[in-house]
């Protein structure tokens, strides 16, 4: 938020709290915009971790998605389609041996986020062991979308404004386990970090315990 791209400064904050897994969206991958780093790896290494990117539409170049961070090699990873008017969005799945990440850039078109919704719901019900739904949701918690995720997801994430970082006045970014398995995990902690300079949401964190 200073103008500046800083993937060290990026790397350090995220190693600060040692996370096990870490969903990032809006990341370039080889774009002439961002000199042709595949941006995702290259955080990934500063803070020595493994990664995967899913690429949403072909951008500038190279490609425009999400991705995520890990410290453990997962036994897969994935991406499907989402419906975007304004752009292509995707969903990222990583499956780990004991649980499963879905990583999130939702449109900013409701009728198309409330699709995503069904879509993402339709994915969940492939797994059995725990599902994990991170992102931006785009979505306030009032809206149709997560209202409707609410009797199928537990929210774990705080009841706090994520965007944009400088003033926050929007809560659009979410972290959210399959409800069935919410009754397996304890918080520890669920916090709205206090950055304002690294990017322009705020980044969201929950720590748990297994039961």
């Amino acid at each position: 938020m200073d103008d500046r791209v800083n993937y060290a400064r990026t790397a350090k904050l995220i190693a600060s709290y040692h996370p096990d897994v870490v969903a990032l969206q809006e990341l370039d991958s080889v774009t002439k915009r961002s000199n042709g780093d595949n941006v995702v790896k290259k955080i990934a290494d500063l803070a020595e971790y493994k990664s995967g990117y899913a690429a949403a539409i072909p951008f500038d170049g190279g490609k425009y998605g999400i991705g995520s961070l890990f410290k453990e090699q997962p036994l897969q990873f994935y991406n499907i389609a989402l419906p975007g008017a304004e752009e292509q969005r995707t969903l990222q799945i990583v499956e780990f041996s004991s649980f499963v990440i879905f990583n999130a850039h939702l449109s900013l078109t409701e009728a198309d986020r409330n699709r995503s919704g069904e879509i993402i719901n339709a994915e969940k019900l492939k797994f059995t062991k725990p599902v994990f739904l991170t992102g931006d949701l785009n979505a306030e918690p009032t809206s149709t979308l997560i209202t409707t995720f609410k009797k199928t997801w537990t929210h774990l994430s705080p009841d706090a404004y994520t965007f944009p970082s400088t003033g926050p006045n929007e809560q659009i970014d979410y972290i959210f386990v399959s409800h069935e398995h919410a009754s397996g995990f304890e918080i520890i902690s669920s916090e709205v970090v206090r950055d304002s300079i690294t990017s322009d949401h705020r980044p969201v964190i929950v720590r748990l315990r297994i039961k």
